[in-house]
C-alpha cells in the first residue's frame, strides 16, 4: 500500500484501515513503520523487515501467511512499493502462485514530480534509480537524448550533482529540467530551468534530502531505422545512381553514419 513520502498526514483513511486490519505488516524499516503507525493511531501490530536484501528469501514465508488466512500487509519506507522500492519480486511471487494481491493507493514521488515541473505530462517515462556506472548507465543514459517523453529519474543527494552534470552532457545543457526535494515536506524546493543551469545550481548548493529529476521531452529526430535506410538506397540506386553516391546522399538526407548506409547498402546486393 501506498505511504506518505514525507507529510505522513496524506496517510489515506483507507490505508490506516488496512494497516490496523493487518495481522503482519512486512515494511522496510520497523522504526520508521512504528513512527508512522503511532501517527495513525495503531499500536502493537506485528513488523516483519522487507528489504532488498531479505525479499527473495522472505516472499515464500509471507505468502504461506497469506494462504493461511492471514492478511499481509505491505509498505515502503515511502511511497508505493515496488516501485524502486522492495516489492516487486513479492508481488511477482504471489501473482504467480494465485495469491490475492490488492493494492491500496497512496503518494507517489513519480507523479507529484511530474506535475509540479511543469513540463508535458500526456506521456512520460520512469526511470527510477539509473545504474550505478558501466556500459548500463551509458546505454540508459544515451537512450534518453531521443526519447520525446518527460522523464523521472530518482536520485540521492551525494550523487545528484555528478548526475546532472553528466545528463547535461551527454543530452545538451539547453535540456528543459525540473529538479524537486523534499517533497510534500516543510522544506520542499522545485528549481525549474536547463540541465546546464541546474548543474550549476547544484553546484553552489550543499544538495539535502530525495531528489526528483524530471526531464523535458528530448527534441533531437529519432535515427531513421534500417527500413528507411534501405528504402531510400532502393529509389536512389533505381534511377541509376552508383551505390558510392547513393550511400552518401542517404547519410547526408537521413543523418545517419556513412558507415551505417554502407553496411545497409552491402546487404541489398
Amino acid at each position: 500500500m501506498g505511504t506518505p513520502i514525507g507529510n505522513l498526514s496524506d496517510l489515506s483513511p483507507n490505508a490506516v484501515r488496512a494497516l490496523a486490519e493487518a495481522d503482519v505488516i512486512a515494511c522496510e524499516d520497523t522504526r520508521r513503520t512504528r513512527k508512522l503507525l503511532t501517527h495513525a493511531g495503531i499500536h502493537r501490530r506485528p513488523l516483519v523487515t522487507l528489504n532488498d536484501q531479505n525479499e527473495a528469501a522472505r516472499a515464500p514465508e509471507l505468502l504461506q501467511r497469506v494462504r493461511s488466512g492471514e492478511c499481509v500487509a505491505v509498505v515502503s519506507d515511502a511511497g508505493m512499493p515496488g516501485v524502486s522500492d522492495p516489492g516487486e519480486r513479492l508481488v511477482a511471487a504471489a501473482v504467480a502462485e494465485g495469491v490475492d494481491v490488492r493494492v491500496v493507493p497512496g503518494p507517489s514521488a513519480v507523479i507529484t514530480a511530474l506535475v509540479l515541473s511543469g513540463l508535458p505530462t500526456s506521456r512520460f517515462g520512469f526511470e527510477g534509480f539509473l545504474p550505478r556506472k558501466g556500459r548500463a548507465r551509458h546505454d540508459r543514459v544515451d537512450a534518453l537524448r531521443t526519447d520525446t517523453r518527460t522523464t523521472v529519474i530518482f536520485e540521492a543527494p551525494h550523487r545528484v550533482r555528478a548526475t546532472v552534470k553528466e545528463l547535461s552532457t551527454v543530452l545538451g545543457p539547453d535540456r528543459q529540467v525540473a529538479v524537486g526535494r523534499e517533497l510534500t515536506k516543510l522544506h520542499e524546493e522545485v528549481w525549474r530551468g536547463t540541465l546546464g543551469d541546474a548543474a550549476e545550481w547544484l553546484a553552489a548548493v550543499e544538495p539535502r534530502g530525495e531528489y526528483v529529476i524530471v526531464l523535458g521531452p528530448s527534441s533531437v529526430p529519432e535515427p531513421a531505422g534500417t527500413d528507411a535506410v534501405e528504402d531510400a538506397l532502393r529509389v536512389r540506386i533505381a534511377s541509376g545512381m552508383t551505390a558510392r553516391d547513393a550511400v552518401a546522399e542517404v547519410a547526408a538526407e537521413l543523418s545517419v553514419p556513412k558507415r551505417r548506409v554502407y553496411d545497409v547498402a552491402n546487404s541489398l546486393s
